[in-house]
């Protein structure tokens, strides 16, 4: 689950870029081919539940042949009885068919008068036999870290006080 972790670190970054300006984010399925190159689909649709909803049964059915293969799209998590937006990351190690890591970043968007990220929330981690969660989570900030203008636009916009 490591090299998925990084691998959805990568795409909450750019996720993370794509919505600061105040864009919808299209569903993206990213992933990683057996010679280790990263892929990117964004998952267009005129209804984003139904291309969520595509893009989870390509996911759990590997037809990219993918090493690593994560889910990306925005929508909402409870924190504190309260909802809010979020881009969620559904991971996919496919050496661990069964292993399954969810990932929440909460962020405030910009028509709320400024941009701001919160700090990731583990939703699941399952079945992980890599890896402990504290591990992959490093390997998802590292993934982070690799895309530069969403690593910028995440630093500039984090809201430590945020749980």
């Amino acid at each position: 689950m490591i090299a998925a972790a990084e691998l959805g670190g990568f795409f909450a970054a750019h996720a993370i870029w794509c919505v600061s300006d105040g864009d919808l984010l299209i569903p993206i399925l990213a992933y990683a081919t057996p010679d280790g190159e990263r892929q990117m689909e964004r998952l267009s649709h005129d209804d984003i539940e139904i291309a969520v909803e595509a893009g989870v049964k390509r996911l759990e059915a590997n037809e990219m042949e993918a090493d690593d293969g994560v889910l990306v799209f925005d929508g909402c998590v409870t924190l504190d009885e309260t909802s809010h937006d979020a881009i969620i990351l559904e991971h996919r190690a496919y050496l661990w068919p069964e292993s399954k890591l969810v990932v929440a970043v909460p962020y405030t968007p910009l028509e709320s008068g400024q941009f701001k990220v919160r700090r990731p929330i583990l939703l699941a981690y399952e079945n992980c036999d890599d890896c402990d969660a504290d591990m992959a989570m490093r390997s998802f900030f590292h993934g982070v870290a690799e895309h530069e203008k969403g690593a910028e636009v995440w630093k500039n916009a984090f809201d430590e006080g945020a749980s």
